[in-house]
């Protein structure tokens, strides 16, 4: 059989059960837009504060781009680096309350470059059952031995470092990114406190919090794609393990650093949040979260259904709505868990809520948490 034939083959498969995907252009400046010829409101985004369409992070991007041109043109180390990049650093360390910070291209590189330098031969890995692919994948380049363990279950995690003699590493998602729910931070820390452990935290949708320094050693990874409006990922944590992270991350060394436009964009991003403005915007935020699941903790609302194709219908019949919330499948979800991922953005307004509300009403009633 031929390359081509295989690839053909692998293809009438992922259609006989029913998965097949291309990617759907959405012609949008915000929530609103249009997706194949149909205005519609996303609640797909993680764009969560709405911040893409802040005119200063605009700004900020536009002076970038007249100043430093469209790519950095090298890797970091070599003379991928400008001025921009460092502040960005500097301000996300201070926004964290950490020593300091390294920015990667994206968020997936973050979780690879930390992972795979932190997580050496002979070292195991206990990772959360529901962790996010970037940290799949950065547990499989590690070459560490991986172990996971039940979903949010810290008892569980604890009797498996309890059993470990080798050094061991805990990463886990802090806001879950298919359920939004939070892990037991504080539950982990004391048990890899106990135990030596290094804990990872993924604080990549953590946009309401909790905003958390775990008494353990750790590291944070964010992200700068989702909350900030801009593009990239960062560590931050001890200058002596962001230093390692400079001299030993793949995902960092060998790869072209961010574009001046997305650093400038995320610096300016990075100041709003930390200002009374991004308190106003992450309490609107929380204000529309309650009006569609009161107390849940973070803006992804999942209505789960079940069935794939039962899911890809709701879907369906609340695009016809002018609607946008896409059905997720396995294998991004577990067989059987096929969901509605509802994103909701301090940029929604209140008419595009309650026709949310409306549209699940009648498409799926049972729907309400």
């Amino acid at each position: 059989m031929s390359w081509a034939a295989w690839a053909a083959a692998e293809l009438d498969g992922v259609r006989s059960r029913g998965q097949w995907r291309s990617a759907r252009v959405f012609d949008a400046a915000g929530p609103a837009g249009v997706l194949d010829g149909k205005d519609v409101v996303s609640f797909a985004s993680n764009d969560y504060l709405g911040l893409t369409q802040h005119p200063v992070v605009a700004a900020a991007a536009h002076e970038a781009l007249d100043r430093w041109g469209t790519g950095s043109g090298a890797a970091r180390l070599v003379v991928g680096s400008r001025p921009v990049h460092a502040a960005l650093e500097d301000r996300l360390a201070a926004w964290k309350s950490e020593e300091a910070a390294v920015v990667f291209p994206t968020g997936f590189a973050a979780n690879l470059g930390v992972i795979a330098t932190v997580a050496r031969p002979g070292v195991r890995i206990l990772s959360d059952a529901l962790n996010h692919a970037s940290i799949i994948d950065g547990c499989r380049l590690s070459r560490g031995e991986v172990e996971v363990y039940g979903h949010g279950d810290a008892d569980h995690c604890a009797k498996l470092l309890a059993a470990s003699s080798e050094p061991v590493v805990v990463v886990t998602d802090l806001v879950f990114s298919m359920d939004g729910d939070v892990a037991p931070v504080d539950d982990l820390a004391r048990a890899c406190r106990n135990h030596g452990a290094l804990l990872v935290l993924d604080e990549a949708h953590a946009v309401l919090g909790p905003d958390v320094h775990p008494d353990c050693e750790y590291l944070r990874v964010g992200t700068l794609s989702k909350a900030l409006g801009a593009l990239g990922g960062f560590v931050a944590g001890p200058r002596v393990f962001i230093d390692l992270l400079v001299n030993r991350a793949r995902s960092y060394i060998f790869t072209t650093a961010p574009s001046p436009a997305d650093a400038a964009a995320a610096l300016a991003a990075v100041r709003i949040v930390a200002s009374p403005e991004g308190e106003q915007l992450r309490a609107r935020l929380r204000s529309i979260v309650e009006l569609v699941a009161p107390g849940h903790p973070s803006p992804i609302i999942p209505v789960v259904i079940g069935e794939e194709r039962a899911a890809v219908a709701v879907a369906d019949a609340l695009l016809e709505r002018g609607l946008f919330v896409p059905a997720i499948r396995p294998p991004t979800v577990p067989v059987g868990t096929s969901r509605l991922r509802i994103a909701l953005s301090a940029a929604h307004s209140e008419a595009d809520i309650e026709a949310l509300v409306a549209g699940l009403d009648a498409c799926w009633p049972s729907w309400r948490p």
